[in-house]
């Protein structure tokens, strides 16, 4: 299996599970959000986070805002410029991604168990004289069905 397909595999597999518990769904940015606050050093601002990921402030303000109502980050002002307010981690934000990770964790295990099968399966259909098209879309729709 190339490392294209086992990335996409992997990240199918983890928001499969992600949307079948009981988590609210985060959309890509809110996601990216998240990761950014938790992972990257803060202090983190509205101003930071657009700059970082090239995004508008409001867009940053609008996903803040989605976070802020699950309760996975809270806003605060600083204490040293009143101006600025600082997007801060919590306990529920660290619990929703530690979650999260478990889930990506147990996408790996599932990403290394099927990689023979698809490749035996692509050597299979490729003596068949496949397209290679024709086998990326047979691999594909063997394991959606999964």
């Amino acid at each position: 299996m190339s490392a294209q397909l086992q990335s996409l595999e992997l990240w199918r597999h983890a928001l499969v599970a992600s949307v079948r518990g009981d988590a609210p769904d985060l959309s890509a940015r809110q996601m990216a959000l998240m990761l950014s606050v938790y992972l990257c050093d803060g202090p983190h601002t509205v101003r930071g986070l657009a700059l970082a990921l090239r995004i508008s402030k409001p867009a940053v303000s609008r996903a803040l805002d989605r976070l802020g109502e699950l309760g996975y980050i809270r806003r605060q002002r600083d204490d040293l410029d009143r101006r600025n307010v600082l997007v801060q981690k919590t306990d529920l934000g660290s619990k929703f991604l530690t979650e999260f990770s478990a889930l990506i964790d147990e996408a790996k295990v599932h990403v290394i168990t099927i990689a023979p099968q698809i490749i035996e399966f692509t050597v299979e259909t490729e003596s068949a004289s496949a397209t290679p098209y024709e086998t990326a879309d047979a691999a594909w729709a063997s394991h959606a069905a999964e």
